[in-house]
């Protein structure tokens, strides 16, 4: 399946634990779209950053049960990506946080 690289990749996740991340392991995080695998996810970010990806790793995160007063919901299952990418590359977006 061919889709276009923005509709794959969500957003970038900015956290404290992707921080650490990006510190050792040269890695960052992402949301992205529960149906895409592991080879569009690369070639989306290979596409949008101009970078060369190392490994892909995903992670299917369940969404919780939620209240809002009498009422009971639940938060959308989605799917995160950790993108490794070659020794040298950067995301210059995650560098200006």
């Amino acid at each position: 399946m061919n889709r276009e690289a923005r509709t794959i990749v969500r957003r970038a996740m900015i956290s404290e634990k992707g921080t650490r991340i990006r510190e050792k392991q040269n890695g960052y995080l992402f949301e992205v779209s529960r149906a895409a695998n592991k080879i569009e996810i690369k070639r989306a970010i290979e596409s949008i950053f101009n970078v060369k990806v190392d490994s892909v790793r995903t992670i299917r995160v369940h969404g919780k049960p939620k209240r809002m007063g009498r009422f009971a919901g639940h938060r959308p299952d989605w799917k995160k990506a950790l993108v490794t990418l070659k020794k040298g590359q950067t995301i210059e977006l995650f560098e200006q946080v």
